[in-house]
């Protein structure tokens, strides 16, 4: 795994025909408003380099990599010949994870079969494609001769190979095509743009599809053709299948969220553990409409996974609160030198949480959920109630979620302040994100009515969450002062705590006007 590498690249790419003639780079960039504010700014071009690059391509024989948006390959030739891994990072943007070539030109490294496992589901990896393409290259360079953007002009000659049993080999009809594909530095994609703007004035299309693996797979045709399109559902549909339709995007996005968790990309934790959470809490609230005794251990490996997902987002979440808090306090010179001890001790424990975490996505357990989890989705154990329309059936589980948080409620208000009125407060923020969740997933049935209860749920529960941060941050603070080596630190712990013993307060004056709110009669109509 030291071997791995990752890199971040945002790139753009172009349909052209034969006659196009690429422009002097610097003519692309010539008075354009972005360069003004650009950290690195473009002076010169760089002399032209000539590749000849041949890549094959590796995926399930259906083709569950390229349907997830990813590609994976082995390439010789260019200056980064090796095996990549290339995962979507948001709009023009992706992130490759590189290894070194190795002897095995039709076995996927070991690491790089773990990564995607989620998607593959152990499947076998083998090449579906090969793309020989013969690039000229023209980079636009800094005044230090740092290469800011790159500009290939790629001859593509491409056929894919057609799953056999054999070594897969058996080639498809060749195809060929001309593309122009510019790729920044992520620290210059300010200029993305202004390039943009200038290549289609000047005639060239954005291509369809983001690489050239769904090229020769045609994959945008079957988008176009609306294959797998969602089933409109009503207040009539079946109940189970409301209640799937959300399970599925859930599944989908614990799966999505894998890669990204991997990859440390922000906010990813915590997207794989809301939506694990918002899957157990589905099963939860709508049990009824599905077998125990498949249902009920699975309940129990979800809480697993968002538990281990947990600790790593409750380190992230007391990294950024505390970081946050530090800047507030508006003396940084002061704090300077005990702030950094503080962050490092909390980045150290982060980073311990998020390497947990990785090694139980490694793990056997982990596999077996996702397992089950893609047989709870083609194969679901519902009931004869899930055949039940949705207005008849699914209200009446949504209120009950909804009496299960007033029931908890009047309980803590109950008891003293003390520990068992704190751990009353935290069932009931535990309680009310599952009503919220119950509202959420029949949004689509139920409309403006299920969106209005389940932002009531959610504003209860972040009330409630405000005084559950501020307890488990002040438990953390004093743990923190009493094991740090830095008096200053210490010190900073223990202003820190004062300042959460405030928030608790204010927390609860939230938590008062979000119930009451909560508890009005138009929030509820729907459910009876």
């Amino acid at each position: 795994m030291s071997m791995l590498r990752v890199h971040r690249e945002v790139e753009k790419k172009y349909v052209a025909d034969d006659g196009f003639e690429l422009p002097p780079l610097m003519e692309l960039v010539a008075g354009a408003d972005a360069l003004s504010a650009a950290a690195v700014t473009p002076v010169a071009e760089g002399d032209r380099v000539e590749q000849q690059l041949v890549a094959t391509y590796f995926d399930t024989a259906d083709l569950r990599l390229a349907a997830a948006g990813l590609t994976l390959r082995r390439r010789t030739g260019g200056d980064d010949a090796g095996w990549h891994l290339k995962v979507p990072a948001g709009a023009d943007a992706r992130s490759e994870v590189r290894l070194p070539l190795g002897r095995g030109a039709r076995t996927v490294p070991a690491a790089l079969r773990q990564m995607v496992w989620a998607h593959s589901l152990g499947a076998e990896l083998r090449p579906v494609a090969e793309i020989l393409t013969d690039r000229t290259v023209r980079r636009l360079v800094d005044v230090t001769g740092h290469a800011v953007a790159e500009v290939a002009d790629d001859r593509v000659t491409a056929r894919r190979l057609l799953p056999t049993d054999g070594p897969g080999d058996a080639a498809g009809a060749p195809t060929s095509w001309r593309e122009i594909e510019v790729e920044l530095d992520d620290a210059t994609s300010d200029l993305l743009a202004a390039v943009d703007i200038r290549l289609r004035e000047r005639g060239l299309q954005v291509a369809p599809t983001a690489s050239k693996l769904a090229h020769v797979l045609d994959l945008q045709s079957k988008v176009r053709d609306g294959s797998g399109k969602a089933k409109k559902l009503k207040v009539s549909s079946p109940g189970g299948e409301v209640v799937l339709a959300h399970i599925r995007e859930q599944v989908q996005q614990i799966v999505a969220q894998d890669l990204p968790v991997r990859l440390d990309a922000p906010d990813s934790i915590h997207k794989m553990r809301v939506a694990t959470r918002r899957l157990r809490s589905a099963l939860t609230t709508f049990k009824p409409l599905f077998a125990a005794d498949v249902v009920r251990p699975l309940r129990d490996e979800l809480k697993w996974l968002a538990g281990e997902l947990g600790a790593a987002r409750d380190a992230e979440v007391m990294r950024d609160r505390v970081r946050a808090a530090v800047e507030e306090q508006g003396d940084a010179a002061e704090l300077g030198a005990v702030a950094e001890i503080a962050h490092a001790e909390l980045d150290q424990a982060y980073a311990s949480a998020h390497d947990r975490v990785i090694a139980e996505l490694d793990g056997q357990r982990y596999h077996d959920l996702l397992m089950t989890l893609d047989r709870l989705v083609t194969s679901p154990p519902v009931t004869g109630k899930a055949a039940a329309a949705a207005g008849r059936v699914l209200p009446r589980q949504v209120a009950r979620s909804y009496e299960g948080v007033r029931r908890i409620i009047e309980d803590a208000d109950s008891k003293p302040a003390g520990p068992e009125r704190e751990e009353l407060l935290h069932d009931a923020r535990k309680s009310a994100k599952r009503s919220r969740y119950a509202g959420e997933s029949v949004s689509r049935v139920f409309g403006e009515d299920a969106i209005v209860f389940a932002k009531a749920m959610e504003d209860v529960q972040e009330a409630l969450g405000e005084h559950q941060d501020s307890v488990l941050t002040r438990e953390r603070l004093a743990d923190l002062a009493a094991h740090t080596s830095s008096t200053g630190a210490a010190f900073l712990y223990g202003r820190l705590h004062a300042l959460e013993e405030i928030r608790s307060a204010k927390s609860q004056q939230h938590f008062d006007a979000a119930w009451k709110a909560a508890g009005r009669t138009s929030v509820h109509r729907w459910l009876h």
